[in-house]
């Protein structure tokens, strides 16, 4: 009995930690001000644009703008605060909503010497539908 217990146990953390996995693609990229990042953003028979760049880095707030199939939105993002991220659904839930594929956008850090901000892009994509393409 003890046995199994153990294997259960086991079994459970190694399940545990596949799913602490989630995210499929990670990717640093480096932003001045004003500078775009452009990503195309493919499934299925669609292909849509992800644009992301800052405009004002001030006590230690970044505003961010980031526009996904034609909608435009404006963030503040902090590296001390909860609010580090922007996290944007790549597909209509549908059938899908508890799965549905999304890009997380993190601020990692300012440099102050060359004004750009660093950020780290995670594509949480469970059933492998997405396809990014950085231009």
């Amino acid at each position: 009995m003890k046995l199994i217990l153990q294997v259960v146990f086991l079994l459970g953390l190694f399940l545990n930690s596949l799913e602490a996995s989630e995210f499929k693609e990670v990717k640093v990229i480096k932003l001045k001000k004003d500078k775009q990042q452009k990503i195309l953003v493919n499934y299925g028979t669609y292909s849509k644009l992800f644009t992301l760049r800052w405009t004002l880095y001030k006590n230690d707030g970044l505003v961010v703008f980031h526009s996904y199939d034609k909608y435009v939105f404006q963030n503040i993002l902090y590296l001390k605060y909860k609010n580090q991220f922007v996290k944007q659904e790549l597909k209509s839930r549908g059938a899908d909503i508890f799965t549905t594929p999304y890009l997380l956008v993190k601020f990692k850090e300012f440099n102050y010497e060359t004004r750009e901000a660093v950020f780290e892009l995670l594509l949480s994509d469970r059933k492998a539908q997405i396809n990014l393409k950085y231009i």
